[in-house]
């Protein structure tokens, strides 16, 4: 196989991550039915955020904090329990995406695996622990505990150090994000494969290696194509 290394983003790319319904587990222990306006609502606010993170412009405990306020005051409970709440339920119905328990048993004799992601540290390790996938990865690397959130290149070298600081003509980024994996992969040098999920689109200035539409077509283009 052509590469030795391959670090995968988390959510979506390798484990399914449906906010809404997370936040309909959350609120339905309040005793809140979370409508499609609220979600519509809650994402105003949230995916502004995400980008201003990315940026590094706020740190992940602002951005936790700041998507609840306005359930915060709503409902008197603290916008930190909220976010913790949200995270707890998300790591319960997480489940890995079609292809991705099989892709990693394939790849990890043959390669040294790792996780480079921007989400939260109490959700990646509570989800690892539910899907039991944790012992397939080298090393885990969390924006959250790094300081430093995709595309920052810092945040990749970290994962190389982790890993013994491999060449990286033999390193592959997968991501479905290309403003924050495939965008961080350019900057750092290395290639990188876009997972295109529908409707999603790649900004020109963005270059991936390779394009697939799911797992079983990285699969293939990893065991396939290029053994």
């Amino acid at each position: 196989m052509k590469y030795t290394h391959i670090f995968f983003d988390a959510d979506e790319t390798l484990f399914s991550f449906n906010a809404k319904l997370g936040l309909q587990t959350l609120f339905a222990h309040h005793g809140i039915e979370f409508t499609d306006e609220d979600y519509q609502n809650y994402q105003a606010i949230n995916a502004p955020l995400w980008i201003k993170y990315q940026h590094g412009e706020i740190d992940a405990r602002t951005l936790q904090v700041t998507r609840f306020k306005t359930w915060s005051k709503r409902l008197n409970i603290p916008a930190e329990q909220l976010n913790d709440g949200f995270l707890a339920a998300m790591a319960e119905i997480c489940e890995p995406l079609p292809g991705a328990r099989d892709l990693l048993a394939r790849l990890k004799p043959k390669a040294t695996l790792g996780i480079i992601t921007n989400g939260f540290a109490a959700l990646q390790q509570r989800r690892l622990a539910h899907t039991g996938l944790a012992g397939c990865f080298k090393t885990i690397v969390i924006s959250e505990l790094v300081g430093h959130a995709k595309p920052d290149p810092r945040i990749f070298a970290k994962a190389f150090n982790d890993v013994g600081n491999p060449e990286k003509e033999k390193v592959l980024m997968v991501g479905d994000t290309a403003t924050s994996d495939i965008l961080g992969a350019n900057q750092f040098g290395i290639d990188s494969c876009w997972l295109q999920h529908p409707g999603s689109e790649c900004p020109q200035h963005i270059n991936p290696t390779y394009t697939v539409k799911n797992l079983a077509e990285l699969d293939y283009l990893l065991l396939g194509e290029l053994n």
